[in-house]
């Protein structure tokens, strides 16, 4: 009986979540600028609508370039600590770590009004750069947690054979660990793309003049004969979500078999 009634929460609870995702498509492909029931008719005149804006394109121009160089940012600097808090011991480990994941539990307006505080305070002004700094740190955290689990599956004897054949620390790296941890390398960086490409609350803050496209889609709410574009809009974003989720999670599963490591729960 405690098993039905937890299965039933689980279900009431995924339902509430997702049931305002599903309608996205449903109203997307409806012939009617109202957002009601009954739908009037099939079509996709929203989706051709989408070319016919171009303060549209600027914001998702902004929006790929933010996504693209927040992700390698955040991919290397999680490089770079994955690898050190999983082969190396030193004083401090433990604060420093928790520090550098404390952006996973801060909410994201604080982070985004201290940012703003900070940039503000010492002349800088609001432009792209500024959402790629909030947008690495923030990612950054999620491409440590994703790096630390293909470094730590990775058998540190193939590194130690290779020091033995006199390979150096560094060509090591390069030729052995790096290939090993492609897979983990691969994840971060789709990952980290789509929460960037996602992200609104700091992006909202640190934009300036330069919208990204969850805040250009913020601003078109106020206008009701936007919201079937918008609603089109919406439903290519969560499609493109869900494809490279799933893509995140194949190189994820490929780098576990490779290594041989036990799987513990994925993305999907």
């Amino acid at each position: 009986m405690k098993g039905q009634g937890l299965r039933l929460y689980a279900i009431l609870y995924l339902v509430f979540l997702y049931a305002p995702i599903a309608l996205l498509p449903i109203f997307a492909f409806n012939d009617a600028t109202i957002i009601s029931f009954p739908l009037r008719g099939f079509t996709t005149e929203w989706f051709a609508a989408l070319a016919d804006l171009p303060t549209l394109h600027l914001a998702l121009k902004n929006s790929l370039i933010i996504a693209v160089s927040s992700s390698v940012l955040a991919t290397s600097l999680g490089i770079f600590a994955a690898r050190a808090s999983t082969r190396y011991e030193f004083p401090g480990k433990g604060g420093l770590m928790g520090l550098i994941m404390l952006p996973l539990v801060l909410p994201e307006v604080i982070v985004a009004m201290s940012l703003l505080m900070v940039l503000l305070g010492i002349g800088v002004n609001l432009a792209i750069w500024t959402v790629i700094l909030g947008h690495t740190l923030i990612c950054t955290p999620f491409a440590i947690a994703i790096l630390s689990a293909a470094f730590q599956s990775l058998d540190k004897s193939l590194e130690e054979a290779a020091y033995d054949l006199g390979e150096s620390k560094l060509s090591t790296f390069r030729l052995i660990t790096l290939p090993l941890v492609m897979p983990g390398i691969i994840s971060s960086l789709l990952i980290s793309f789509t929460i960037s490409l996602d992200e609104f609350i700091i992006a909202f803050f640190l934009a300036g003049s330069e919208p990204t496209l969850p805040v250009y889609i913020y601003s078109q709410l106020r206008f009701p004969k936007q919201i079937p574009a918008i609603m089109a809009l919406g439903t290519i974003l969560v499609a493109l979500s869900v494809l490279l989720l799933t893509i995140a999670e194949y190189f994820r599963r490929r780098g576990l078999k490779k290594t041989g490591a036990k799987d513990t729960g994925g993305f999907l």
